[in-house]
This record gives structure tokens, C-alpha cells and sequence, in this order.
């Protein structure tokens, strides 16, 4: 009877220590946990909208831009989030929305560059003006807003301590098909650009990462065929919140160490070897 009352007496204090655990680590998660201002660029369809929704799930405070206002106005209204209607392309537009951002938050803690174009065409039809379009919506808006933050971040008089880009690349900045070599050449420079504005951006304490999406079906999922899926190592084809995942992974506070990095999100498609037999 003595062995027994003192194992019961020893569970009994096991369970308290559990529970103070548990009630200390709750407090503690509540207390690391802070409300960022994140700005995602095209945010209105497919991988930008699960990005916006991911990170107001998280209760983050959410502004995005697009160029499609139809769309926009109702993910906006369907996440409680704020809505600009911009094209990337144009410079004066995108500095000028965020300049609207930074007048009514003070800040941003957290910026997403995802707004992007497909386009493919052999490369005898695809003139100097569409090779320049393509940078123009994919890559030279990575550097305009990276820029227009540093500037900002430079004025304050009180500094931040936080900050996270994170930009959204591609598997084609290192594997190709013919006639894609605007939109190849335009995510090689993400790739590249990453970890030049991870060295420049450090003094203000943002880190800078990039992440390469592979096959990401925004739509019509279920319309895939099986060999679609199976062909992946992962079997399956991905899904725009597998990408927004790791965006806020990346955004977390305490994944600072993270820095000047790509991520390559496909399934394993990048690292099976393919021949024709």
C-alpha cells in the first residue's frame, strides 16, 4: 500500500509539472508571437492569393497588390485584407502604393514578391519588346520594392529589428524548354538578386530568401491525370499552399539564420534524372 500511495502521490505531481509546463508554454508562444505588416505582390489569383490567406490566417495584417481588380477586390474581401490596384511593371504605381502602406502602418515588416508572368514563344518570334515586358513584371519589381523598403527602413529613427523578403522564383532559373528565355532569364535574376539584397539589406535586419516552385497546379486540380502525379517523387502535383507554407515558415521570427537561401519546392522533380529509353 505504501509503494502505491507513492506512486500515485508521484503521478500526481508529474501531472502538475506537465500542466505548468504546458501553461508556461503557452504564455511563452503567446508572447513571441507579434502581428507583422506583410505586403505580398500579386496576390489576387493562385499562389499569391494562398500566400495573402496564409498569412492572415497566421493574424498577420495583409496589403497586397494586382493588376487584375475584379479579382482583387473580392480575395480582399474574402481575407479581410488590403487591396491596391497596381501593375508591377509600372514603377511609379508600385512605389506609390507602397508608399500608402508605409504612411498608414509606419512599416513593413514583411514583403512577398510574387507577381509574375508566363510567357513562352520560340525565340524567333519573340521580339526585344517582349524579352523586356517579361523582366519588367517578373524581375526588375523585386529590386523597386527591396529598394523603396531600404530607403524607408534608412529614414527611421527608431529601427526595426525585423524584416523578411522573400521572393518567388522557379526551377527554370537552373532547367529549361525551348523558347522560355525571357521568363528563364527573369528568374535566374530573382535567383541571383536574392542573395545580393540578403548582403545589402543586412544592416537593416531583413533577411532575404527566394523560393523555386515547380509544378504548382492553381486550378482545376482535380482534372489532373494519374501519370501527372505519379511522375513527381513526391506523387503528387503541388498546390499554391505548399508554396505560402514556406513563406511564413521563412517569416518566422526565429528563423533568422535562414539567409540569402533558395528553396526549391517540386516534389523532387529537379533531382530525377530523366532519360528517354
Amino acid at each position: 500500500m505504501a509503494d502505491n500511495y507513492l506512486e500515485k502521490k508521484y503521478e500526481e505531481l508529474q501531472s502538475r509539472k506537465s500542466a505548468g509546463t504546458r501553461a508556461s508554454s503557452s504564455k511563452k508562444t503567446a508572447a513571441i508571437h507579434k502581428t507583422r505588416r506583410v505586403f505580398v505582390t500579386g496576390g489576387a489569383e493562385g499562389i499569391g492569393k494562398a500566400i495573402v490567406k496564409a498569412f492572415r490566417s497566421a493574424g498577420h495584417r495583409v496589403a497586397f497588390c494586382d493588376r487584375n481588380e475584379a479579382a482583387g477586390k473580392d480575395t480582399a474581401l474574402k481575407t479581410g485584407t488590403s487591396f491596391f490596384h497596381a501593375d508591377v511593371s509600372d514603377k511609379e504605381a508600385l512605389e506609390n502604393c507602397m508608399q500608402q502602406i508605409f504612411q498608414e502602418w509606419g512599416d513593413i515588416d514583411i514583403l512577398i514578391n510574387n507577381a509574375g508572368i508566363s510567357q513562352f514563344s520560340p525565340i524567333t518570334e519573340t521580339g526585344v519588346d517582349d524579352f523586356d515586358h517579361i523582366l519588367s513584371v517578373n524581375l526588375r519589381p523585386v529590386f523597386i520594392t527591396s529598394r523603396q523598403l531600404a530607403i524607408h527602413r534608412q529614414s527611421q529613427t527608431t529601427p526595426n529589428p525585423f524584416g523578411r523578403i522573400v521572393n518567388i522564383c522557379s526551377t527554370r532559373y537552373l532547367m529549361s524548354e525551348p523558347g522560355s528565355e525571357g521568363y528563364a532569364a527573369s528568374k535566374g535574376g530573382i535567383y541571383s538578386l536574392t542573395h545580393a539584397l540578403s548582403l545589402s539589406l543586412a544592416q537593416w535586419h531583413i533577411t532575404v530568401n527566394s523560393i523555386a516552385p515547380g509544378w504548382i497546379q492553381t486550378h482545376d486540380y482535380e482534372q489532373l491525370r494519374p501519370e501527372d502525379h505519379s511522375q513527381h517523387p513526391s506523387g503528387r502535383v503541388g498546390k499554391p499552399e505548399d508554396i505560402a507554407r514556406m513563406c511564413v515558415f521563412l517569416c518566422q521570427e526565429e528563423n533568422d539564420f535562414i539567409n540569402g537561401e533558395n528553396i526549391t519546392i517540386d516534389g523532387g522533380m529537379t533531382k530525377k534524372m530523366i532519360y528517354i529509353e
